[in-house]
């Protein structure tokens, strides 16, 4: 076999790229993402990534669109909206680098159907948990209460990745610690009027 021939074999070089990248996301964040080092780590030619994603942001889309596929996945067997949030919270913190990415659409192709369709899915998801809620007269406005929600999981998985949450949590699990603010700040109002 030529050189030429082991660098273009690879078993599955879509797969391989996409590992390295996430990696790279992982340890140095999207903007370190470069096909030729990704090429070169995963052992094929420069040239071969772009067979798969055609350039950078395609790549990132590809990354986008399986962490909107994971995400859907996580939440769907939440029993609730606390379940969801704390099932938001756990997929940041066991898909860091999906995370970073899905979020910054400047990276992205935002137009891509499979991204927009995995996109969806994990929408539904994170709807379905709302719609449980009281509505009505004195309830809580579901699309708002939806923001509400998705804000503070959002915001406390964003800090929790970022490690400006290490002293609050003093050593206590982050799911746990969530669920407590959750607790805190979605409490039913006691009845009989103002406070």
């Amino acid at each position: 076999m030529t050189r030429q021939q082991r660098t273009y074999h690879h078993g599955d070089l879509r797969q391989a790229v996409l590992t390295a990248a996430l990696d790279v996301i992982a340890a140095e964040g999207p903007s370190a993402l470069s096909l030729r080092d990704l090429a070169r780590r995963a052992g094929v030619s420069h040239a071969a990534p772009a067979h798969h994603f055609k350039d950078r942001a395609g790549l990132l889309t590809a990354v986008a669109t399986e962490g909107y596929d994971l995400l859907a996945g996580a939440l769907g067997e939440a029993t609730d909206l606390r379940d969801a949030g704390v099932r938001y919270v756990r997929f940041a913190t066991d898909h860091p680098a999906h995370f970073q990415v899905m979020f910054q659409p400047e990276l992205y192709r935002t137009d891509d159907p499979d991204l927009l369709a995995a996109r969806e899915r994990a929408g539904e998801r994170l709807r379905a948990g709302i719609t449980n809620l009281p509505a009505g007269k004195g309830g809580p406005d579901p699309r708002l209460a939806g923001v509400a929600a998705w804000s503070l999981a959002h915001g406390f998985a964003t800090l929790l990745l970022s490690r400006n949450l290490t002293a609050p949590l003093e050593g206590r699990d982050p799911e746990d610690v969530f669920r407590t603010l959750t607790g805190l700040l979605f409490a039913a109002e006691p009845s009989g009027g103002t406070p």
